[in-house]
């Protein structure tokens, strides 16, 4: 699966705006907010983002849901 990319954030007072290809895909207040902002320092900004944004999944869930293995 190739890497998350096309995530960016801006910040705006104290809040963090996480931005996918252009458009606002999460805002991330107080506690949250914070905790993004060490994290981002630490970790992949693009895969954390992507986790924080739930797209991240993407790839075989379709074609996994039809294996025979997962019928059920």
């Amino acid at each position: 699966m190739p890497a998350p990319s096309g995530f960016s954030y801006a910040l705006r007072g104290d809040d963090v705006v996480i931005v996918h290809h252009g458009v606002t895909a999460a805002t991330l207040r107080g506690r949250r907010a914070a905790d993004f902002l060490e994290q981002v320092q630490s970790q992949d900004p693009q895969l954390l983002m992507a986790r924080l944004t739930g797209n991240y999944r993407r790839g075989n869930e379709r074609v996994a849901r039809r294996h025979p293995r997962n019928a059920g």
